[in-house]
């Protein structure tokens, strides 16, 4: 009996499939702003790759929710106590992040630099994913984290003494967050297909 995998409840499988539903989402208003810098040049094409990462996160999760229902439910009070903790923690975070970005977009606009948005708003999701790393104890939080906050640094410098244009930071923070949500989506994809599968 110990050598039996360990069956994740049906909240954890519904919690893969909605975080690869965000990231398909985020992937895609990356990759839009992204389009936005490019449109016009001779690259624009290469942008293609972010909707069909999208595509393929949106079937990904499509077949976790419909297997979901296979899996055990939350019974014991600690796991109970676990997942309240847990949205407890996500919404406290998400709403700093949204007021994050409320607050930097005006900093940066009443400054007389509204071409910082984009790169402010990338600051702010990056920031936000090291808090997420503690709240679901995953390492490779921190590594998305970084890299979207250096990403984000480097387009606020690099738009600051002017070597990237306005449509130069739409493309080099929509691209450089376009990966960092992408890199999200294929872990819960491979998360996802790592979990034992329930008795049908």
């Amino acid at each position: 009996m110990e050598n039996e995998p360990h069956i994740m409840p049906a909240a954890a499988v519904k919690g893969i499939a909605t975080g690869l539903v965000m990231m398909a989402v985020f992937t895609l208003i990356w990759a839009g702003i992204a389009y936005r810098g490019l449109a016009g040049s001779n690259y624009w094409f290469a942008l293609l790759v972010f909707p069909l990462f999208s595509v393929l996160f949106i079937v990904n999760a499509v077949k976790l929710y419909n297997v979901a229902r296979y899996y055990p439910k939350l019974t014991s009070e600690a796991d109970l106590a676990e997942e309240k903790r847990i949205g407890k923690w996500f919404g406290i975070i998400f709403g700093a992040e949204g007021l994050g970005i409320f607050i930097g977009i005006n900093i940066v606009t009443n400054l007389g630099h509204p071409e910082l948005a984009v790169p402010v708003i990338a600051l702010v999701v990056g920031l936000h994913f090291y808090p997420l790393a503690r709240v679901f104890k995953r390492t490779f939080d921190y590594y998305l984290a970084t890299w979207s906050t250096i990403v984000a640094i480097v387009a606020i410098v690099l738009t600051v003494n002017k070597t990237l244009t306005e449509t130069g930071t739409f493309a080099f923070t929509g691209i450089g967050i376009g990966i960092a949500t992408t890199c999200y989506g294929i872990y819960m994809m491979v998360s996802g297909r790592k979990i034992p599968k329930p008795a049908l």
